[in-house]
């Protein structure tokens, strides 16, 4: 039952990013990419601090103590919203999202294959290569369906 929730909570957090993607798309046509990508990051860092203070339990370690590595995340965040914030306007929210999606599906069975990261290791199987073949396949039909209605 835990699981499913879990699952659950996933696909809701999948849902409110496509939202974010659309919205933070067309207020970076409107206000420039930057400036959308930055009320992200402040509006996210000032209810993080809020969160932190108020409703996060004490840790073993702090964020000065954690492994230098483990902090790059950040970086890969901001990649993430700025990538998004630019290419939704010009290729649409369905495309950016699978191509999200497809890019995000192949890294992680790559990293379960290898263990990258200190991830257990979870080994490509067949059902693995068909979701990846899948996707890809997803992202071009969405992509000629998108061309086919930009000649109409």
């Amino acid at each position: 039952m835990l699981t499913l929730l879990l699952i659950l909570l996933a696909l809701l957090g999948g849902v409110t990013l496509s939202v974010q993607s659309s919205v933070n798309g067309r207020l970076g046509g409107t206000v420039g990419v930057l400036a959308a990508a930055w009320l992200t990051f402040v509006l996210g860092a000032l209810i993080s601090v809020l969160l932190v203070f108020f409703a996060q339990p004490p840790q073993d370690m702090t964020l000065l103590d954690a492994p230098r590595w483990q902090l790059t995340g950040a970086f890969f965040g901001v990649f993430y919203i700025v990538a998004m914030v630019f290419s939704v306007p010009r290729v649409g929210i369905a495309a950016a999202t699978v191509a999200v999606i497809t890019g995000q599906l192949a890294m992680s069975v790559l990293i379960d294959n290898f263990a990258w990261l200190g991830n257990a290791r979870i080994p490509l199987d067949p059902e693995r290569w068909g979701a990846i073949v899948l996707l890809f396949a997803a992202m071009g039909l969405i992509y000629l369906g998108n061309r086919r209605r930009e000649r109409v």
